[in-house]
């Protein structure tokens, strides 16, 4: 149990405005594990004003020494990986040795690395008679979403504390409790007051008054899309900058030449990562219909060999949703799958030996038609559509037909053809035969997957102004 009794902004814990609290439950066993305050409009206030006096200082911090600062946080917060790591695994479901790796220790270099970022940026550059500067945006609402609660809190203030922004963060009300390890760590390295506020609630209140007020220049959010629909309506209304990721339908484009046996397992285990709660999850798995059958067989085989299970069990991979709300979302969408014509290949229910907790068995669907919801919406959860196509050019029209481009794949015996492929998709990242994640590279997307970037250099981007000095 780990209880957080107050928000942190000004450099300091300090009692919420309002009454309520909001409990912390294990994805696992649907018991208590922690607790945070309710937060209110007057808080987020408070915060705002905690910012923007401390922006003056901040933002004429020379780079190195806000480097400094990174490092420091970074150093501060790896004794905490274990704890925090074991926290995740309980709000969001995630199996330990994953949360771990990829929802702790990986956050915790990206600190760093933003640290070699901003040492290493131009931040001004001589263009005829003007030089052309990058200055800090202002004070940055961040919102983040549940399911790498970390690791997206650090795309944000990561790059924005680097810039010489200052920080408003509510962190996701389900998977709170990393956010307040983060800003312990904060405390203990003797971050100057005011650069890194948190106000712990939920998305209709303290969200909406981080981007309406009006002491707020920039906000940063990832989750659906139908809340950043809102956040960018309101954003609009005080002309605020938005850096908006909002999820994904992504491709995975298997070509007529690629090895299978190698191709489809990849395929699977890309889409059930954290247990399918990941926006750049390749959900739609596209194979050559004369081949359809193989590749269904060889994903069932893949999916087979990922345990479901507790996420403290060493053995496990595919651990529990992060609610019941959740759960219930993604039987809901199987239920349409099956509804609609899709055949269940694998999967479809809850398990059976597993009656606590949010579980929901991985599922695969065959012979999944395009125009069908399953192959539409974004499920965030265990399941895989496969759907055959009749061509090269076919592959790249059923790919590209989604309102989503954030992300996808593509397998070919060849590198050149696979890059012709994946030139052709309107999306922000796509991995060739198996490639690994770069964190050098931007993470972002086309269409209603958002606006901006997050991850590597250029992220820094999203946060500086330019401004130009004639001389």
């Amino acid at each position: 149990m780990l209880a957080y009794d107050s928000h942190y902004y000004g450099g300091a814990w300090q009692a919420s405005r309002g009454a309520g609290v909001i409990d912390v439950l294990s994805s696992a066993t649907e018991a208590v594990v922690g607790r945070v305050p309710r937060g209110t409009p007057d808080d987020v206030d408070q915060a705002v004003r905690a910012a923007r006096a401390a922006f003056e200082t901040w933002s004429q911090v020379p780079p190195e020494q806000r480097a400094n600062w990174l490092d420091k946080l970074a150093a501060a917060l790896k004794p905490r990986v274990p704890q925090i790591a074991e926290l995740i695994s309980h709000e969001v479901g995630t199996a330990l040795s994953y949360s771990t790796k990829v929802q702790v220790e990986f956050p915790v270099t990206m600190i760093g690395m933003n640290a070699r970022f901003i040492r290493s940026a131009a931040l001004e550059e001589e263009l005829g008679t003007s030089l052309v500067v990058k200055e800090p945006v202002g004070v940055v609402g961040c919102i983040t979403p549940w399911n790498y609660p970390l690791h997206q809190v650090v795309c944000k203030i990561a790059p924005a504390l680097a810039a010489g922004c200052t920080v408003v963060l509510k962190p996701a009300e389900l998977a709170p409790l990393s956010a307040g390890m983060l800003a312990e760590a904060a405390h203990e390295i003797g971050l100057p007051a005011g650069v890194l506020n948190i106000v712990f609630g939920e998305g209709k209140v303290v969200g909406e008054a981080i981007v309406a007020h009006r002491g707020v220049d920039m906000v940063s959010f990832t989750g659906s899309l139908a809340a950043g629909r809102r956040v960018a309506a309101v954003a609009g209304d005080g002309i605020k900058r938005v850096c908006l990721e909002l999820g994904g339908k992504s491709a995975f484009v298997v070509l007529d030449d690629a090895p299978f046996e190698k191709a489809i397992p990849a395929g699977v285990n890309n889409c059930m990562q954290n247990s399918g709660q990941t926006c750049s999850a390749w959900t739609r798995m596209l194979v050559p219909r004369a081949r359809h059958d193989e590749a269904v067989e060889l994903a069932k085989t893949q999916l087979a060999k990922l345990t479901l299970g507790d996420p403290f069990d060493g053995a496990t991979r595919l651990g529990p949703l992060a609610s019941a709300a959740q759960r219930d979302r993604v039987l809901g969408y199987i239920d349409r799958g099956k509804s609609e014509g899709a055949a269940l290949a694998a999967g479809g229910g809850r398990p059976s030996n597993l009656p606590n907790g949010y579980y929901v068995e991985p599922t695969i669907f065959a012979n999944v038609e395009p125009g069908m919801t399953i192959a539409q919406e974004e499920i965030f959860g265990p399941v895989l559509s496969v759907l055959p196509y009749d061509g090269e050019d076919d592959a790249v029209r059923i790919a590209n037909d989604s309102i989503y481009g954030l992300a996808g794949g593509v397998w070919s015996a060849t590198k050149e053809r696979a890059l012709d492929v994946a030139r052709r998709l309107r999306t922000g990242q796509v991995d060739i035969n198996g490639a690994r994640f770069n964190a050098l590279a931007p993470f972002g997307g086309y269409k209603q997957s958002g606006v901006g970037r997050e991850i590597g250099p250029h992220a820094l981007d999203e946060f500086f102004q330019l401004k130009a000095i004639q001389q």
